[in-house]
């Protein structure tokens, strides 16, 4: 009977306890949330219904958690397919298993296996095809056996092999031993350790004729690896990529061939101990350094995609999370010069009511007729806001808005970032939306609801055309796509979602709908009429009592049967609220927004087998301001009228500006010139600041003073710390 084969399992306790210890998190509370995932509950759901389970761990925790339990599987997955190599091949030997079992990462298991691995023809088994590994199980063991080099040679001598003479014959053995010196994992393992304490080495490769803007500080540059930004990597990379750079590690070369000889080369007296020195030589230069830079590179490239993704992810946060000019009217503006500006007006519910198209801007400069139709528009659907889009003649029709007569004093001209406008005017949800309209009229709609709700805009969008990241298209995707889901789920659910007008690219992203659920939401309503209640859903084709118990508590019902509904306590906690309310002598509704009856009420009292009191706490504050928005109450910014493009800008100007990116380096911030200057990381705090996201976010409105201006390359640089300090 065949033994069974070797094979790892995932073993949650084991895995629990080492997923604790690495992101430092109490164990029960590492073992609860794996628990609740197991059980197919998310993250949002987690963090926001279930803290009695998880110790209060929140969002960014619970996502890191499931991260290591991915990592951990994938880690066994690799285990089990080398185990099941090294079976079939009969080399697994018990000591083997032992250490490929218990490696702590994929570096380890790689390394173990190397040996073992079925690969293309090297010279190496060329060299075994020609009989010569035993001359090779000689060259490794350095015992002298008392003969002379042709007594040795000569048995291995065979042209019809093709080993034409000793010297090829010594050559093949080389080859032979070189390759065995490099797949000792040890031997990686400590090489590993020296590539990465050694610099960065790039520089121009022949022939490239590209931009030299971009690339030019990297075409003769070495810097530490212990010091190397990320950002800066990822910079080397495309510019490898553009085949601009070669990119290389650079070491002490002669010092670390030292070192391997001297743990290699073990008898001095050797009778081959010269051409044993050439193969050490050539084992690094040939086969060791080669490959371990590669590994070397690729966990660099691994370190700058996390901090970039982690960078992008705060940054479409913090964009998502806007402040929205809630339930306002709202005309949008395409700005543009030959075809005209493209306007649109949205009610207070986000639905489009007229659009049409003005000239105000060259060269037809129609400012006349363009004053009479905004007017007209303004007047008729009561406008709150005008909001245009910062690209082309954006400044131009923003002074024109300002300026003209007939604009009521209480209607203000906001200009908004329309980046990704124009791939949601071309794509599916907008031909579904607007299947008749134009598509520069689509991106008016867009550019007015940006303004009026942030978030159900933008989640329109594949969020890598918003324009919050950098290097997005070199970062691994698979990854960036999970980050950037992740944090658009979160902030939908945060805020919360109006289950009778969101859309079905909204109500995707509530905690366990998804698309095809979103869909079919949104055609039964079409159908059927508004939802009156939570509950109604489950009369939702597919909806069933999984998915409502993960979503409920996210999903809002204005104006419906339940009052409950229309905030964030989850309806298995209602009879919560039902017997507080009794308690006081009132009914449940009563409770919402009345804070003198809750301020006698303390959470404890709410505790029973059902509900623990992190739950209990959060029912009481949400009772107290339910439904409420956690974003910020929106303020236009103010663009400084003497600067209309990048030739108005000069050094020591003080101006008002949004942040529209950060980065590792510093933050950019558009100061309404359609060019976003930068703000480095040196100039945003009198105080050190080594990570910018702890002293600015996309979105923050900041008082900038100009450091430079290079036309040439369209760069403008800022500085926050001198705009805080008073003018001498």
């Amino acid at each position: 009977m065949q033994s069974p084969r070797p094979h790892v399992l995932f073993d949650p306790p084991v895995v629990a306890v080492a997923i604790a210890s690495t992101l430092r998190l109490p164990p029960a509370s590492v073992t609860g949330v794996m628990a609740l995932l197991s059980d197919g509950n998310t993250v949002p759901f987690i963090a926001r219904y279930r803290k009695e389970r998880t110790g209060g761990l929140d969002e960014v925790q619970i996502g890191a958690v499931d991260d290591a339990i991915a990592t951990a599987r994938d880690l066994i997955d690799r285990k089990n397919r080398v185990l099941k190599s090294m079976a079939e091949q009969g080399a697994l030997k018990p000591d083997l298993q032992q250490a490929i079992v218990g490696a702590g990462d994929a570096h380890e298991v790689d390394d173990l296996y190397r040996p073992f691995k079925t690969t293309r023809k090297t010279r190496a088994t060329i060299a075994r095809e020609c009989g010569l590994e035993p001359l090779a199980n000689f060259l490794a063991s350095q015992v002298n056996s008392g003969s002379r080099r042709t007594a040795v040679l000569a048995p291995y001598v065979d042209p019809g092999k093709g080993v034409a003479d000793e010297e090829a014959a010594l050559h093949g053995a080389g080859d032979i031993v070189a390759e065995r010196w490099a797949e000792t994992g040890s031997t990686r393992a400590w090489l590993r350790g020296q590539l990465s304490r050694g610099v960065i080495r790039t520089r121009k490769k022949r022939g490239y004729a590209g931009d030299d803007h971009r690339f030019e500080q990297f075409y003769d540059h070495r810097e530490p690896i212990g010091r190397l930004a990320s950002h800066r990597f990822l910079a080397m990379r495309r510019g490898e990529t553009e085949n601009a750079l070669s990119v290389a590690i650079a070491v002490d070369d002669e010092a670390v061939i030292a070192a391997l000889e001297r743990q290699w080369l073990t008898n001095r007296g050797f009778l081959f101990r010269r051409e044993l020195e050439a193969t050490a030589r050539d084992c690094y230069t040939r086969l060791l350094k080669p490959s371990v830079s590669s590994e070397v590179l690729t966990s660099l490239r691994e370190t700058a995609d996390h901090d970039a993704i982690a960078v992008f992810a705060t940054n479409l946060g913090e964009l998502l999370l806007a402040p929205p000019a809630t339930r306002k009217t709202i005309l949008g503006i395409d700005p543009g010069f030959r075809t005209g500006c493209k306007v649109a007006v949205i009610d207070a519910t986000g639905k489009l009511v007229a659009h049409t198209t003005v000239y105000p801007t060259a060269p037809t400069n129609d400012t006349t007729g363009a004053e009479r139709e905004l007017a007209r528009l303004i007047h008729a659907y009561d406008v709150d806001f005008i909001a245009i889009g910062n690209g082309t003649a954006s400044r131009e029709t923003a002074d024109f808005c300002r300026r003209f007569e007939p604009t009521p004093p209480g209607v203000t001209t906001v200009i908004v970032n329309e980046s990704g406008a124009s791939i949601y005017s071309a794509s599916a949800i907008a031909r579904e939306e607007f299947p008749k309209l134009d598509l520069t009229v689509r991106g008016a709609i867009s550019i007015a609801r940006r303004l009026q709700d942030p978030l159900a805009e933008l989640v329109k969008i594949d969020p890598k055309s918003i324009g919050v990241g950098q290097y997005q298209h070199d970062v691994n995707q698979a990854h960036l796509k999970k980050a950037l889901d992740r944090v658009v789920g979160s902030s939908v659910n945060r805020v919360g979602v109006d289950v009778n007008t969101a859309s079905a690219p909204l109500l995707s992203y509530v905690a366990g709908i998804g698309p095809k659920l979103a869909h079919a939401i949104v055609a039964h309503r079409d159908t059927n009429g508004r939802f009156d209640t939570r509950r109604a859903l489950l009369s939702v084709p597919r909806f069933g009592s999984r998915a409502f118990e993960q979503c409920a508590g996210f999903l809002r019902v204005h104006d419906g049967s339940e009052p409950l509904d229309a905030s964030a306590v989850h309806p298995e906690s209602y009879y919560a609220v039902e017997q507080l309310a009794a308690g006081l002598g009132c009914r449940a509704s009563d409770l919402l927004g009345n804070t003198a009856a809750l301020g006698t009420v303390t959470p404890e009292s709410l505790v029973d087998s059902r509900t623990g009191l992190p739950t209990a706490r959060d029912i009481v504050s949400e009772l107290a301001a339910p439904g409420r928005d956690p974003r910020e109450t929106f303020e236009p910014v103010r663009f400084s009228d003497a600067v209309h493009a990048l030739e108005d800008v000069v050094p020591g100007m003080r101006l008002e500006g949004v942040v529209t990116n950060v980065t590792h380096f510093g933050a950019f911030v558009d100061i309404g010139v359609h060019q976003d200057g930068l703000v480095h990381v040196s100039e945003l705090d009198n105080r050190f600041v080594k990570d910018p996201t702890h002293v600015v976010k996309v979105g923050d409105r900041l008082q900038v003073e100009v450091l430079e201006v290079d036309a040439r390359r369209r760069r403008i640089g800022l500085s926050r710390k001198r705009a805080l300090a008073p003018r001498d």
